[in-house]
């Protein structure tokens, strides 16, 4: 395993085509993809063809990284950056298995990226989006230094921008 970043209590490392289940199992949950907009995956197959094709970690440097607990090498869920160029945006997501909410993973590995993103990468400023609704992840953006910035419209929903910019 290869470690890109490490928490107190978690290794952070690419997510590959050998976590395609456990990305299954964690989209296959309607309660942690509820506001992410997106739907589940259909079947593992499906999450290994995601996995083989997403090139976030080539084309950037950096992406979504599987967390993974230093206790007993559990995948949690994952956590990271990623680039949107039309938006010319940097944003922080997270998303855990439901039983490890609660626990501070999101907030510990979300601002470990945080961190990152200003002194590794060198991004000037970082985004939260979450839907209105989905009061856990806005605590998570605030208690990692991201404020209210504006609203939007999130597939039909009401949504939220936070940001933070390096100091």
């Amino acid at each position: 395993m290869t470690i890109i970043l490490e928490t107190r209590r978690t290794f952070l490392r690419e997510i590959t085509v050998d976590d395609s289940e456990n990305a299954y199992l964690l989209n296959l949950d309607p309660e942690v993809i509820k506001y992410t907009g997106y739907g589940s995956f259909e079947s593992i197959e499906k999450a290994r063809e995601f996995l083989e094709n997403y090139n976030h970690y080539k084309k950037y440097g950096f992406g979504r990284w599987a967390v993974i607990n230093k206790i007993d090498n559990e995948f949690l869920g994952w956590c990271g950056l990623k680039f949107t160029q039309e938006l010319n945006e940097f944003e922080i997501g997270f998303r855990f298995f439901k039983k490890y909410w609660n626990l501070g993973y999101a907030t510990e590995t979300a601002k470990a990226f945080i961190d990152l993103g200003f002194y590794k990468f060198g991004m000037k400023e970082i985004v939260g989006r979450a839907m209105k609704k989905n009061i856990g992840s806005i605590k998570v953006l605030e208690k990692i230094g991201l404020v209210f910035n504006n609203s939007f419209d999130f597939n039909g929903q009401e949504g939220v921008v936070y940001k933070i910019e390096k100091s």
